[in-house]
């Protein structure tokens, strides 16, 4: 599938990013006119999210074949791949699948493990949103608001909403199928596949999703691996404490 993409600047090393689940490329714009200083930087929109083409095939191997894919459509040399939440696990995927295609690997805020189910709060809440009664996007907020309390979320979540040439609402993310298949984002990395490369972990202090009983499992998948902690940032890591991530993040790609 061919994916939407942001680039930003036109010299050096490529930089391949990748948002995680109900994001899109535009969650790391801000960041990626940083790095396009001194780096061409690739924001790439997953299938069924953003401005990329919806599919009903939705699991890891299919979002590697589009990075892959994507890779290779642009001749793209030694890349730095990063990835986020469930771009991390896309990304680790493909690093452990085509070792030699990247130059280095980065993974915030996600480990190589199974993780339960834990969306579905979120996907309730915006499935429960008639979007043909809606009239703004402050009803919108307000309407999610019963559900999600926290501002930031509905804000991140609200990204995705947008007016057709009907006017009307309507949502970028493919809703039904990533709430028929939300399962495939917890799946762990798979038991036989390791990255022998460069590879940086970047955890939000705040955040339960990289834990200290992590680590083994994740020196035995990349044992390069080094795992930093950016300060007060919980999940969203890069959105949270952008200077804090780019001080973990920039001595690591240079």
């Amino acid at each position: 599938m061919k994916l939407h993409t942001r680039v930003i600047g036109t010299i050096g090393q490529p930089i391949v990013i990748l948002h995680g689940l109900l994001g899109s490329s535009d969650n790391w714009f801000t960041l990626g006119k940083h790095l396009g200083e001194k780096h061409q930087v690739f924001l790439l929109d997953q299938r069924n999210h953003g401005l990329s083409a919806w599919s009903d095939t939705w699991h890891y191997e299919a979002m590697m074949s589009d990075l892959h894919a994507f890779i290779q459509e642009n001749a793209l040399e030694n890349p730095v791949v990063i990835g986020h939440s469930m771009g991390g696990k896309v990304a680790m995927l493909y690093a452990g699948m085509y070792p030699e295609a990247l130059a280095k690997l980065v993974v915030v805020d996600i480990a190589p493990r199974y993780y339960a189910p834990h969306h579905q709060a979120i996907l309730e809440a915006l499935n429960s949103l008639e979007l043909a009664t809606i009239t703004s996007r402050q009803e919108a907020d307000t309407r999610l608001a019963i559900h999600i309390k926290e501002a930031d979320t509905r804000q991140f979540l609200l990204k995705n909403l947008y007016r057709k040439p009907d006017n009307a609402f309507a949502w970028r993310m493919n809703l039904d199928i990533i709430t028929k298949h939300i399962e495939e984002v917890g799946k762990a990395f798979p038991a036989n596949l390791s990255y022998e490369g460069d590879t940086l972990f970047i955890r939000g202090e705040k955040s339960n999703y990289i834990q200290n009983e992590d680590t083994p499992l994740i020196k035995h998948h990349f044992p390069k691996a080094q795992i930093a902690t950016v300060a007060d940032a919980g999940h969203w890591v890069q959105a949270e404490q952008p200077q804090g991530f780019l001080d973990v993040l920039l001595p690591f790609i240079v």
